[in-house]
């Protein structure tokens, strides 16, 4: 087998061991400092933004998301989900997005060698589709789909019922949620022990 296919071999080892708490619940912080980013994503800068410090009277901190493989945050998510199913991901991943989570998919499957369908609703800009298409290589169809985000994600529900292909969701998943949480784990090292009085995200 290759480096990918072991590295799917392990995610499969690995999910089958996924931890939570005694009531049944996910352990976000055991699956977020064992998560499996780093195949896929770099740690980003923690840069000091002199002019927003200035103009807001304290110290302001940017988070580099922007220099990952595909400019986002998104493909740690991507990654950590994809790389958990194991065996399942053989049969093709779906995912419904106009943008950085599509990208972050198709980057994931491409590095992984896995088949992957990007639905994206007919109105996507031609650049993120070529973008797409662009970390994706031959692993991705994409395929524009619907006049709206939900006549999209509608298609991609279908090709899960009827393909048998596995949804990845850009948020709602634990482990989406956790491959995320690595931002939060670089802040704080990098911030190397010093006060966080405030952390924003995008939404």
């Amino acid at each position: 087998r290759g480096p990918a296919a072991a590295r799917v071999a392990r995610g499969a080892t690995r999910n089958a061991a996924i931890k939570t708490h005694d009531d049944g619940s996910f352990d976000y912080l055991r699956e977020i400092l064992n998560s499996r980013v780093y195949d896929a994503a770099v740690e980003t800068p923690l840069q000091y933004a002199s002019t927003l410090s200035a103009r807001a009277g304290c110290d302001v901190y940017v988070k580099r998301e922007d220099s990952q493989p595909v400019f986002s945050f998104k493909i740690r998510g991507a990654y950590n989900k994809i790389v958990a199913l194991g065996d399942e991901a053989k049969k093709g991943i779906v995912a419904c997005s106009a943008g950085n989570h599509a990208q972050g998919v198709a980057k994931s499957c491409a590095i992984l060698g896995l088949p992957a369908t990007i639905v994206m609703p007919l109105a996507t800009p031609r650049i993120k589709v070529d973008a797409v298409a662009r970390h994706g290589g031959p692993n991705v169809d994409v395929r524009l789909h619907g006049n709206t985000y939900d006549e999209a994600a509608a298609e991609a529900k279908r090709l899960v019922e009827e393909e048998g292909l596995t949804l990845v969701h850009p948020f709602d998943d634990p482990h989406v949620i956790a491959g995320q949480g690595s931002v939060g784990v670089e802040i704080l090292r990098q911030m190397n022990g010093r006060r966080l009085d405030a952390i924003f995200c995008c939404c």
